[in-house]
This record gives structure tokens, sequence and C-alpha cells, in this order.
């Protein structure tokens, strides 16, 4: 790195990183594997974002999230969907208090810093819009009283791609509250053979028990600041630009990204550059995050999805036909 000129370090960013570097320590010790997926969540919770996990059933994601609450020091809450759940049992409800012959609220589960939204595909809508207002606004209003969320305040939503039965899909609006769509994939052989050795000898469970904190809330508003403020050359934003413009005229895109779909990018690339050591972003970081930023939030053409395409596929493809600037 050069010492002097454009790229000289503004930010010290050595307790981010020691931050960053305890966690995927902590993680990596009981989950097998994974790297991307652990890097990606502690990006988005450092760039204030929500996070919607996908992967097929047993492949540790309610475990990865729940080990990520863990290793912050705050309010953590859980709450299954189901197809039976009412928004009054997410949000809360309003109680009558015989004593005083008021109404009191109640608060739901909703009321945490880190809230883990298990299979939140198997609520119906109508549940499913309780958390609109709350991803977005970071506040509830119930009966005309608005009541804002402590911060930090991070959904990690939870969710099983091959199920249908049972199964309500995510409208476009409930999607693009999220900043990164994370797919857990199959581990490797060798990956599953230490899997199955690790459990063998039990040690997942003793190492589960000693999990200790890594942040506390105010530390990640703290870092959350200094990601914030990481540098962004212009020529970065024009091509964050091109690459939201470019899903919206694809002839394989029925819906392309939204302004909130560019803010994500610029985001969650500073994340990751602020993971990486660096006060300032490349078109590396943007070419990172794009995929997980853009795969839940466009909508391929239906003789495209006929095809078996992927909506990766579809990103990639944008991406290489836009000049990467240098």
């Amino acid at each position: 790195m050069e010492e002097n000129g454009l790229f000289e370090q503004r930010t010290d960013l050595s307790k981010l990183n020691a931050a960053v570097e305890q966690i995927k320590a902590t993680l990596g010790s009981i989950v097998i594997g994974q790297h991307e997926v652990i890097e990606l969540l502690i990006a988005g919770i450092l760039a204030d974002g929500h996070l919607l996990i996908e992967g097929v059933p047993g492949v540790a994601k309610t475990l990865t999230a729940k080990l990520i609450a863990k290793a912050v020091n705050t309010q953590f809450s859980r709450i299954q969907f189901t197809p039976d759940l009412m928004p009054s049992d997410v949000i809360g409800t309003s109680v009558f208090n015989p004593k005083t012959t008021e109404f009191e609220f109640k608060h739901g589960p909703v009321f945490g810093n880190i809230v883990l939204v298990d299979e939140i595909n198997r609520a119906p809508a109508k549940t499913q819009s309780a958390l609109f207002e709350v991803m977005e606004e970071r506040q509830i209003t119930v009966d005309g009283t608005t009541y804002p969320m402590q911060e930090p305040f991070i959904v990690l939503a939870t969710q099983n791609p091959v199920e249908q039965e049972g199964t309500y899909r995510l409208p476009e609006a409930q999607l693009d509250r999220f900043i990164f769509k994370v797919e857990v994939k199959y581990p490797s052989l060798q990956e599953e053979i230490d899997i199955l050795t690790r459990q063998h000898q039990q040690k997942t469970s003793e190492q589960l028990s000693h999990v200790a904190p890594v942040l506390t809330s105010e530390e990640i508003v703290a870092l959350r600041k200094q990601v914030r403020e990481l540098h962004v050359e212009p020529k970065l934003l024009e091509f964050v630009a091109k690459i939201m413009v470019e899903t919206r005229n694809h002839k394989s895109v029925y819906l392309g990204g939204s302004p909130r779909a560019s803010l994500a990018v610029i985001s969650g690339a500073k994340a990751i550059a602020a993971i990486n050591g660096r006060d300032f972003v490349t078109p590396e970081d943007i070419v990172r995050v794009a995929v997980p930023v853009l795969r839940h939030r466009i909508v391929l053409t239906p003789d495209k999805e006929m095809e078996g395409i992927l909506p990766d596929e579809v990103i990639a493809q944008i991406i290489q036909k836009i000049e990467v600037p240098r």
C-alpha cells in the first residue's frame, strides 16, 4: 500500500480488524467451512443491513446466525415463523390493565438488537408485512404510537429454497429490505469428514457453551460509523450506477435493481474493504458484493426462469459488459 497520496491510510481500522478476526475464529472453530458466508454476515452487520440466509436443511444456517448473535453482547430474540403466526405475535399487542383501566403495549420478540427469524417464508404475507416498517425505518407503530428500536437492530432471516409445501414466497418489497442474500452451500468432502469427526468426538456442544461476546452494542455502532466514512472514488459510484441501469435494461431481466440496491452495493463494498484492512473501496469490493446484493432483487423474465438460468449468472454477465474503472 502506498504511504502517501490518495491511498494513505486515513482511518485506524485496527480495532475493527481485531474484532472481525476474533469473530471469524470463534465461528470457524464451530462451523466447518462456510468462510464466505461468515464474512458476508459480518459485512452485513457492519454495513447496518439485514441478512437473508438461504440453504437446504442441515447446512447450519440457524447455528451460524445464533453464533453471530452470541459473538455480539446484545439482546437476542428468535421468532420461529409458522403459517398460523399473527402480526401481533411478532410486534406485540395492547393488553388491558385492570389496575390502571388502560391498555398497555406489550413488546413482541421483534424488540431486540439481533432478531433471528427462522424460516421466514413459512408465514403468510399478513405476518411478513409486520416486518416491513421495522426493517426499513427501525420503528414499530401500534395504535397510533411509534416505538423506536434500540441500535443496533439487525434481522437475520433463514429460508429453505427447495421446500414448497407450507411456504409463501417473500414479496419483492420484503426482499429489497435485505442488504445481502447469503447462500449456504453443501460442504466439501473434507469438510463433511471434519463435521462427522467433530460430532463423533462430541466437541461441538462444549465449544458452543464457551462462546464469549466479542463486541458490545456501542462498539458496533462506533464501527459502523467508521465504515460509513470510508472513501469511495466518484468513478466507482458511476460504476455502481451503470451496473444498476444495465440490470433494468437487460433482455433477461424483468425487474432490475432499485436505487436501494445501489446504496446497498456501496455500503457492502465499504464493509468488505474495512474487513480487509482498507479505508478505501476498490472495484473488486464492488464486484464481490454485487451478486449477494442483487441475486434476490432482480427478477428474470419467465422464459429465462424456465430455461433454468440463475440470477447469479445474469449478474456476472452484466458486470463483465461494463468496463471496470482503474
